[in-house]
């Protein structure tokens, strides 16, 4: 009797979760690799709370196609609990009313304080959070072959003068001092680089976040054309239309002796059974130590009408920010955790110098987003910024100055 009594009484608690129990469908692109993996602990997490989880994952590093699904489900009343958007795309997402205020689940975790405000600012529509930052990458690394450096008896640089200084020795020594993929957004990634750099932080806010058009032409950003057509002498002839990842190789390889590509490159090293600080090293590119250029991952969030399934959203939105989803995760993807507060002890040493240098950048006013990766203004301007950007780069008789006034002109035709 008391058997009877026992399983009666666990079916029904059995009854009662699945009743409260909730589906999570979430879009997104990670497909392959340590992303892939990350996803699935997410899936894991979600489900030990008793909610059902529906993968609805397109394939695509760029999320292009993945972006034309979720249009026709959301046109069409149907869109998912969650979906992989960043930037201002999340804005304009919002402003159109299809996402769903998360400000209780932000109250609970206490989002406002272990998340830096400039990245708060993008998650959130109207004071209202719409949506959930996943990681940080560093866009501005510099990854580095130090045995190459040995053969060319070059110093690593830290700023301009030094890199153009040992690329020479690089050069002449028979190797390809910096290797780089010649396609729009590599471009645009070296040139953000140099920017931030020439300009500091408070002008590349002005050119890139504000479209001012004076920072966009002036003479300092005639100073970053300058620098960076000189950049283009110390890359190969085979650059056009290469893959970041076949230029990341090209380092590890000892081909070349160094890449400005975000953390994700740090992947690749990984893969290849390379140690940082041994077998290659990571420092901020081009003299930005201090200044922290980054590109945010993150899920926008919409609005449902299921009640249970409004519950597994919320759910999934405190999941992704939970301390255990960030270090799997970034481990993982090569990115730092989006908390503060994070413990960083599981992390390689590239990742807690990314840390503390978000964490002091966030700040002094040195955290700056990402232009080339669509964190800093709407991808009408980025686009614009490409095709100056690109053209010029290509270009071997490009005027700098006439180029700053091209990136004003191109810019505002896009506004």
């Amino acid at each position: 009797m008391k058997l009877t009594k026992t399983l009666l009484t666990l079916s029904l608690l059995s009854a009662t979760s699945l009743a409260q129990a909730g589906e999570v469908e979430v879009l997104h692109w990670w497909t392959s690799g340590g992303e892939a993996k990350s996803v699935a602990v997410l899936k894991q997490l979600m489900e030990q709370e008793g909610h059902t989880w529906k993968d609805f994952a397109v394939a695509g590093g760029g999320g292009e196609s993945a972006m034309t699904v979720l249009k026709t489900r959301a046109v069409s009343g149907n869109p998912p609990s969650a979906a992989q958007i960043k930037g201002h795309d999340i804005q304009e997402w919002a402003g159109l009313g299809f996402l769903t205020n998360l400000n209780d689940v932000a109250a609970e975790g206490h989002w406002d304080d272990i998340i830096p405000p400039m990245i708060n600012q993008v998650m959130k529509y109207d004071g209202e959070y719409v949506a959930v930052p996943v990681n940080v990458h560093r866009v501005n690394w510099m990854w580095a072959n130090p045995e190459v450096f040995k053969k060319a008896g070059a110093k690593v640089p830290t700023n301009l003068d030094e890199f153009f200084a040992a690329a020479d020795k690089i050069k002449a020594a028979g190797f390809i001092p910096l290797a780089h993929g010649g396609q729009p957004w590599q471009d645009a990634t070296v040139f953000e680089a140099v920017a931030l750099d020439v300009l500091g932080p408070q002008d590349y806010v002005k050119a890139f976040v504000d479209l001012d058009m004076d920072a966009l032409s002036g003479d300092k950003m005639v100073q970053v054309f300058t620098q960076f057509k000189k950049l283009h002498n110390y890359i190969d002839d085979n650059s056009p239309g290469r893959d970041w990842n076949v230029a990341t190789s090209m380092v590890i390889n000892g081909d070349a002796a160094m890449q400005i590509m975000g953390d994700w490159a740090k992947g690749e090293f990984t893969a290849a059974g390379k140690v940082p600080g041994q077998d290659y090293l990571c420092f901020p590119a081009l003299g930005t130590q201090g200044e922290f250029t980054y590109n945010v991952d993150s899920f926008a969030f919409f609005e449902l009408k299921d009640a249970e399934n409004i519950k597994a959203q919320k759910a999934l939105a405190k999941t992704i920010i939970s301390p255990q989803f960030q270090e799997v995760f970034n481990l993982n993807k090569g990115s730092i955790p989006v908390r503060t507060d994070m413990d960083m002890a599981k992390f390689d040493q590239c990742a807690m110098d990314s840390m503390k240098e978000f964490k002091s950048s966030s700040t002094d006013g040195g955290l700056v987003p990402s232009m080339a990766h669509g964190m800093s203004t709407t991808s009408y301007a980025q686009g614009a910024i490409f095709d100056v950007v690109t053209n010029f780069f290509n270009d071997r008789d490009a005027d700098p100055k006439q180029a700053a006034q091209k990136l004003a002109k191109a810019v505002k035709a896009a506004m």
